[in-house]
């Protein structure tokens, strides 16, 4: 039912599949946090959206300050499945649809892209800390501009960096990543470890 979700998800389940065992402290654009952190904060937002939409479950700690250490195999498939399986009870065209966020209930489309949003990030974050494809297409980054426009204002003074400007030649992944403060030509692996 909502395929910018699916999309997303299945994203972020296939890049952080393809992390080896020596790779979760590598650096990422998240310049505090190393590829574990990054994957750890990405399942505990989508348990959080899952828990505002049911009001049970929620991360286990808080997704702001992801411990340093490997994640469980399984808790980020399950916290996609969560989140999916939360979403699947909302009706399109709901008008108010709880959220984490702090700017309160939002129309489903709106969760559900934003929800989207995070994972899309956050699996091309991951992707190329390990020196990888990105997963963020145009196409799929064109769906999440309009909720990033909606979010970035109210968040961006903890979860977004500042606009950074565009560049000639930006596709539409380009323009999304560098309004979130990221830059689409970030270094691969070779950075090292955090505290390297």
């Amino acid at each position: 039912m909502w395929s910018v979700l699916t999309q997303a998800h299945g994203a972020l389940r296939s890049v952080v599949a393809e992390v080896g065992d020596d790779q979760w402290a590598l650096r990422t654009p998240c310049e505090k946090w190393n590829v574990a952190q990054v994957v750890r904060h990405a399942s505990g937002d989508q348990l959080g959206y899952a828990a505002a939409i049911t009001g049970v479950g929620g991360p286990t700690e808080d997704p702001f300050a992801p411990s340093e250490g490997r994640p469980e195999p399984s808790s980020v498939g399950a916290a996609l499945d969560a989140a999916a399986a939360a979403f699947a009870t909302i009706e399109p065209g709901t008008p108010e649809v709880p959220s984490p966020l702090p700017i309160g209930p939002l129309s489903a489309e709106s969760v559900v892209s934003a929800a989207a949003l995070d994972a899309a990030v956050h699996a091309w974050d991951v992707a190329v800390a390990l020196g990888r494809p990105s997963p963020l297409t145009p196409e799929l980054a064109e769906q999440l501009m309009p909720i990033a426009e909606v979010m970035a204002g109210p968040l961006r003074a903890f979860a977004f960096g500042p606009a950074i400007e565009g560049e000639p030649g930006d596709d539409a992944a380009a323009r999304l990543l560098r309004f979130l403060g990221r830059r689409p030509d970030w270094p691969p692996a070779g950075l090292g470890t955090l505290g390297s």
